[in-house]
């Protein structure tokens, strides 16, 4: 910003130089018109200090705000990686015989004879043997 303050030094200086008379119409409409620059270069500069250090806190809000997030949610590398493995997982849709709500399953669990399903909603157990399954993949949903 000290470009502004060199050009309206300059205008001044050059004011001077050229003797503008400030008794005459002109000569006073100049020098209020290089003041008024001198007032608008004041506020720019200002604004711009100001803009400077609201961005310096927002970035430190943001950095605070990162460390916060990655302290609530144990973030790390890795679950963006079990997120792309979940992708691929197969469901397999089953209707509670109890509140008829659907409950998917990962097709995996189907083979296993020693797990209890509950579903969700009433929490009663699901005993899928009895019941008709239909394969789905949960992108479908």
């Amino acid at each position: 910003m000290e470009h502004l303050y060199e050009k309206v030094a300059y205008l001044k200086g050059l004011a001077d130089g050229l003797s503008i008379d400030e008794e005459t119409k002109e000569g006073k409409l100049l020098i209020k018109i290089i003041e008024t620059l001198e007032d608008f270069t004041d506020v720019i500069v200002e604004l711009d200090e100001d803009t400077e250090e609201i961005a310096e806190y927002i970035e430190a809000m943001d950095e605070d705000l990162t460390n916060i997030e990655d302290d609530l949610y144990e973030y790390d590398d890795e679950y963006d990686d079990e997120l792309e493995d979940d992708e691929n997982i197969e469901f397999v849709a089953v209707e509670c015989p109890n509140c008829h709500e659907d409950v998917y399953l990962d097709e995996d669990l189907l083979d296993e004879d020693d797990i209890d399903i509950v579903c969700p909603r009433c929490h009663e157990k699901v005993n899928f043997e009895e019941i008709e399954t239909c394969c789905c993949n949960h992108d479908e949903e």
